[in-house]
């Protein structure tokens, strides 16, 4: 890690509130609203996400729902790409691509507009947190279906110890995935 981009991980690091005991006993909830609320620290953020985008080649940024949609929309602004949510089943009119994906207990449904991604594009998926790695999963797969390429993952924090980057590695199919920090 260079010097900059440890620089970069120190910074957002400290504007991440850790809530012990939220939403259930024994769980150390981390909160990225105080990032969020310091205009330093987010367009550092926004302006990191960014580069990735433009390192890796994307031509669109999928943010997924809900915080991965804070984070993504700037990043698209700042990088001058579209931005496509996913969103969890029946929130998005119109007609849309489906993926079921797995939970701890039972199973979940996220879905994007079928028009939105095609073939040619590159897109790279934005989110704040890597946990188990089931909806970015998912989130890759929709974007395969919709003839696009994944040009990759960004994630702001990345709970290693959850092991999603194992989970998701076959998904990425050697498309890189970028966490800027990880606990």
């Amino acid at each position: 890690m260079t010097e900059a981009t440890q620089g970069t991980a120190d910074l957002l690091l400290s504007r991440i509130r850790d809530v012990p005991d939220y939403p259930k006993p024994g769980v150390l909830f981390k909160d990225i609203t105080p990032l969020l609320a310091d205009p330093a620290a987010f367009t550092v953020l926004t302006d990191t996400l960014a580069a990735l985008c433009t390192t890796h080649g994307a031509t669109k940024i999928v943010g997924l729902e809900a915080r991965g949609f804070i984070l993504a929309a700037p990043v698209a602004v700042r990088a001058g790409l579209g931005f496509i949510p996913v969103r969890k089943a029946g929130k998005l009119p119109g007609a849309t691509l489906k993926q079921a994906y797995e939970l701890e207990y039972g199973t979940a449904e996220i879905e994007v507009h079928a028009e939105d991604l095609a073939a040619g594009d590159r897109v790279m998926v934005i989110d704040d947190v890597l946990a188990t790695g089931g909806t970015a999963e998912a989130s890759l797969e929709l974007i395969r279906r919709a003839g696009a390429e994944v040009a990759g993952v960004a994630v702001l924090m990345e709970l290693g110890f959850l092991a999603g980057r194992a989970r998701l590695e076959p998904a990425l199919r050697g498309a890189p995935l970028e966490a800027l920090i990880t606990v």
